[in-house]
């Protein structure tokens, strides 16, 4: 059965120093796979995190977490700082960058 997924790096020696983008590759390539790497374009990825706000408005996705408490932070900063994915960060995070992250959500 053929899946149509697109997969994390979880291992930093996967992920590239240096990645060439050029727009003419993907004229040639399936819609949906043009739409995969174009998240990788800056004015490609605001827009859609534009519709993704947008769509969770509309659809009754909070866009606060009211419900998170002070007590939770330690947790939930050392799990995102541990995830298997975050190497693949644009940028390194401290504990205290995304205690603040998590603040601006409260």
């Amino acid at each position: 059965m053929e899946r149509k997924r697109k997969f994390v790096c979880v291992d930093p020696n996967d992920i590239p120093d240096v990645a060439v983008v050029d727009p003419d590759m993907t004229s040639s390539m399936p819609k949906s796979l043009t739409a995969s790497t174009g998240m990788d374009q800056a004015a490609y990825r605001k827009a859609a995190v534009d519709a993704v706000r947008q769509l969770s408005v509309d659809v009754g996705i909070p866009t606060k977490l009211e419900k998170l408490k002070e007590e939770d932070l330690p947790f939930l900063c050392e799990s995102a700082a541990a995830d298997a994915c975050a190497p693949g960060n644009p940028r390194p995070a401290t504990i205290e960058q995304f205690e603040e992250m998590f603040r601006k959500l409260m």
